[in-house]
């Protein structure tokens, strides 16, 4: 759990790096339409050859996004397998009374790749982004809503903590695992079923870690008077310039493409 990379901020001056954060954030919303529109083969292509281009602009590590993408592989799997047993159509195989159906393993390869190519492009945001930069981008742009007094400041804030204390708690998680295991606790051998409850002691003690965490951070910020947004000003005005600008266009044609290829494979 210690090298999970999702939510970790990587320090460069890549050409992903420069983007604005604004630009990273609807791209990304743009690209989960594009995914969740469609179960296209050729759209899900074209996304991962536009990962694979912004890996390689980023200069990140592959070993890094391995470490990023392989927790969420028994969540892919788990999921894919649900499906694939649970659409009713021609079975191809059965285990018991389950039929597995070719209906089925369709929607559960497409499942599978949208999650996949989703955190591949969410640990990109986030790994070229920094968590300051991250708050300050979705506070601009959900702007228009503090006219009907919608908290803007205080969820922006809460996303950027949120993301900031991902590699924490997985850091907590690990140091609580290593004490259990040296007092007997087994998480390596056994069933599927008997590794899920070995994990269940686990839990409660990373909660009380988290919520304790909470309330620390908590009262910090009221021992400095903070008081959200009000009358915040900044120390350096972003500006969107002529690669953002061609990078949104870009990914709109690209969501503009997946929604025009809508129907085209399993739903």
């Amino acid at each position: 759990m210690k090298a999970v990379t999702l939510g970790q901020y990587v320090a460069g001056d890549t050409a992903l790096h420069r983007l604005d954060a604004r630009t990273k954030l609807v791209g990304l919303a743009l690209l989960i339409l594009a995914l969740f529109v469609t179960s296209s083969g050729a759209v899900y292509g074209a996304i991962a050859a536009l990962l694979a281009a912004a890996t390689v602009a980023a200069r990140a590590r592959l070993d890094a996004l391995w470490r990023g993408l392989r927790p969420i592989l028994v969540l892919v799997l788990i999921t894919s397998a649900i499906n694939a047993f649970s659409v009713p159509g021609e079975a191809l195989a059965r285990v018991g009374p389950l039929a597995l159906t070719r209906p089925g393993l369709a929607i559960a390869a497409a499942l599978g790749v949208r999650l996949l190519l989703l955190v591949w492009a969410t640990t990109l945001l986030t790994m070229t982004t920094s968590p300051l930069l991250l708050t300050d981008a979705l506070e601009r742009l959900l702007t228009p809503l503090k006219r009907v007094r919608f908290p803007v400041h205080e969820l922006a804030l809460m996303m950027s903590i949120a993301l900031r204390f991902i590699p924490t708690i997985f850091d907590e998680a690990d140091r609580i695992m290593k004490a259990q295991a040296s007092r007997g606790a087994d998480f390596e051998s056994g069933s599927l079923w008997r590794r899920a409850q070995a994990l269940v002691p686990v839990l409660v003690p990373l909660f009380v870690a988290a919520f304790r965490r909470a309330e620390d951070l908590a009262l910090a910020m009221e021992a400095r008077a903070y008081a959200g947004g009000e009358a915040r000003t900044r120390y350096r005005e972003t500006r969107m310039g002529a690669r953002d600008w061609l990078a949104l266009a870009a990914l709109a044609a690209l969501a503009a493409w997946a929604l025009a290829a809508r129907g085209a494979g399993p739903a």
